[in-house]
């Protein structure tokens, strides 16, 4: 099994289109990002698992402007598990609307669909100790 280059740049830019969804509002458009029935882990900011993609735009528009103005995402990391399973890693840092700025560690499930890869599974890790503590 080896990730053909197409699909290494196709699952990066995966994962850098949910930045610029999100950051653009146009949350109408996460199904271009992860499978209908995503479950969305950010247990580590307190709102437990979310699961599906009405669950994730609602959670969005609740959040309003404590939401991030940026999401970049860098230090991607890929593992194949099957031909249509990959492992993703990747660091992620947002900033807020005051300037201030945190770190996360995204664990993505991507899964190739008949219309393209798509993540089934992300769980946000919040970065608050160097060195992992």
């Amino acid at each position: 099994m080896t990730l053909s280059w197409e699909d290494h740049v196709a699952i990066n830019e995966l994962i850098a289109l949910h930045g610029h969804l999100c950051d653009n509002g146009d949350l109408d458009r996460l199904d271009e990002v992860f499978t209908p029935d995503i479950a969305y882990d950010v247990s580590d900011y307190g709102f437990g698992i979310l699961h599906g993609l009405a669950a994730n735009r609602d959670a969005a528009l609740a959040l309003g402007d404590r939401n991030p103005v940026g999401h970049h995402v860098t230090n991607v990391i890929l593992t194949e598990h099957s031909p249509n399973l990959v492992h993703a890693k990747s660091k992620g840092i947002g900033i807020a609307k005051n300037g201030t700025c945190g770190s996360v560690t995204y664990d993505d499930t991507v899964v190739r669909l008949e219309h393209g890869w798509r993540i089934s599974e992300r769980i946000v890790r919040a970065r608050r100790v160097p060195l992992s503590g």
